[in-house]
């Protein structure tokens, strides 16, 4: 592998720990603010969280 393609892998992979953290932070958030709520807003969170895993590990094969 040559080092720009080894860079580009690792800001993917960081882009995408970065998102998850503030996913799931901020569906903590919510759920302290309205815990009725709980079922819709962890549904909400594993989608995007496995939309945005999808999304990075399509970004790191075409790498």
């Amino acid at each position: 592998m040559e080092i720009p393609v080894m860079v580009g892998a690792g800001l993917i992979v960081i882009g995408a720990g970065i998102g998850l953290g503030m996913i799931g932070g901020r569906a903590m958030e919510a759920i302290a603010r309205q815990p009725e709520a709980t079922g819709k807003i962890q549904t909400a969170m594993i989608i995007i969280a496995a939309l945005l895993e999808g999304i990075a590990f399509a970004a790191l094969f075409a790498v």
